[in-house]
C-alpha cells in the first residue's frame, strides 16, 4: 500500500475515535459510518460542525422524527460536509414528505433516500425523481414480493437517480438475479448485489467478474460473499482494477485496520471491518482513475452503498438488542 493510503486508513482510525467520544452514546456502526464519510473526502471530523448539523435537524423537526433516530449523526456528518446544511436540509425534508406521499414509509433508509435525491438533483426534479424511485421499487417488489422490503429504499434512490428506464433496469436485475441467485444464500443480499451491478455498464461478463472475484479472495480465506459484504463485491467488480491487486490491498487493510485502536475483535466485527476495508480500497481505486465525471459517479454510488450496507447493520444490532431486552424482561 502507499504511504499516502496509510495516512488515509490513520485518518480513518483517528476520525473514528473522535466520532466515538463525541457521540459515545450513538450506534458504533453509524459513528464508523460518520468517520468513513469524512475519511472519504480527506478531513479530519470536525465535531462541532456535526453538532450543529445536529442541533439544526432537532431544531427543524419534531421529537419523533426518524431524522433523529438510529442515523442521525450520519445525516448531521453529511450536512456538515455540505456547503449549505440549512437549505439542503430544508430540501431534504421537502423530498421525504414527497416520498412518504408515495406510499413509502418512514424508516432510517427513507431518511437517507431523500438525503439522496435532495443532495444529487435539482428541485425541479424531486418529484420526478420520487415517482422513479417509487416505480424502480414496484418493479422490484413485483419480482421479489418478501425479499423488497425497507432496506431497498435507498437502492431505489439511487436507481431513480440514474439514467435508467425502471422496466429496462428492473428487466436487467431479475437477469443477474437469475444467473447469481444460485451462487449465493441470502436472497436479500444477492438483490442488493444486482442493484450494484446494475449501475455499471450492461456487460454479459458482469456476473462472471463478480464471481471471479468471489473465488479470488476465498482462495486467501476472505469471504465478502456473506449477507452484508456481498453488494461490497459488486462495487469492486466494477472497478478496472485486477483481482490480485483488489484482493492484496483489502487484506492489507483489513490487517492494517485490525493493529488500531477502536477495530480489534471486541469492538468490530470481521464482515463490519471487512466492508469498511473493501470502501477505502475502492476510494482509493475511485481516486486514482482521475476522471473526473466517471469518478463522481462513482464515488456517490459507493458511499450510497456503504451508507445502505451499514444502515442495513446498524438496524439488525438494534433489533436484536431490543429482541434480547424484550427476551429478558
Amino acid at each position: 500500500m502507499k504511504s499516502q493510503f496509510e495516512a488515509r486508513l490513520e485518518l480513518f482510525a483517528q476520525n473514528t475515535q473522535t466520532i466515538k467520544k463525541a457521540f459515545a452514546w450513538k450506534s458504533g456502526q453509524i459513528n464508523r459510518l460518520a468517520a468513513l464519510l469524512y475519511t472519504a473526502e480527506n478531513r479530519t471530523v470536525d465535531v462541532d460542525a456535526i453538532r450543529g448539523s445536529s442541533d439544526l435537524i432537532k431544531s427543524t423537526t419534531g421529537p419523533f422524527s426518524t431524522f433523529r433516530g438510529n442515523l442521525s449523526v450520519c445525516i448531521a456528518a453529511l450536512l456538515s460536509l455540505s456547503d449549505g446544511k440549512e437549505a439542503l436540509l430544508a430540501d431534504t425534508l421537502t423530498v421525504y414528505d414527497l416520498l412518504k406521499g408515495l406510499k413509502f414509509r418512514a424508516s432510517d433508509y427513507l431518511v437517507v433516500a431523500a438525503y439522496q435525491i435532495a443532495a444529487h438533483t435539482t428541485p425541479d426534479q424531486y418529484q420526478r425523481t420520487a415517482d422513479r424511485a417509487r416505480h424502480f421499487y414496484d418493479s422490484m417488489k413485483a419480482n421479489h414480493r418478501f425479499l423488497t422490503g425497507q432496506d431497498d429504499y435507498i437502492f431505489a434512490a439511487m436507481l431513480a437517480l440514474s439514467d435508467l428506464e425502471p422496466e429496462r433496469g428492473t428487466a436487467r436485475m431479475e437477469q443477474l438475479y437469475a444467473e447469481l441467485k444460485p451462487e449465493f444464500l441470502s436472497g436479500n443480499s444477492v438483490q442488493a448485489l444486482t442493484q450494484v451491478l446494475v449501475l455499471g455498464e450492461d456487460t454479459p461478463e458482469a456476473a462472471a467478474r463478480v464471481l471471479a472475484l468471489r473465488d479470488a479472495f476465498r482462495s486467501r480465506n476472505i469471504r465478502l460473499d456473506k449477507e452484508y459484504t456481498l453488494s461490497s463485491l459488486g462495487v469492486l467488480s466494477l472497478l478496472p482494477a485486477g483481482h490480485e491487486t483488489l484482493v492484496q490491498d483489502i487484506s492489507d487493510t483489513y490487517e492494517s485496520l485490525r493493529t488500531k485502536q477502536g477495530f480489534g475483535s471486541w469492538s468490530i466485527t470481521k464482515q463490519e471491518l471487512l466492508l469498511l476495508s473493501a470502501a477505502l480500497v475502492a476510494y482509493k481505486q475511485i481516486d486514482e482513475l482521475k476522471n473526473g465525471i466517471l469518478t463522481t459517479a462513482l464515488s456517490t454510488s459507493l458511499t450510497n452503498i456503504v451508507i445502505a450496507q451499514q444502515t442495513a447493520i446498524a438496524v439488525a444490532a438494534t433489533s436484536s438488542a431490543a429482541a434480547a431486552s424484550s427476551a429478558s424482561h
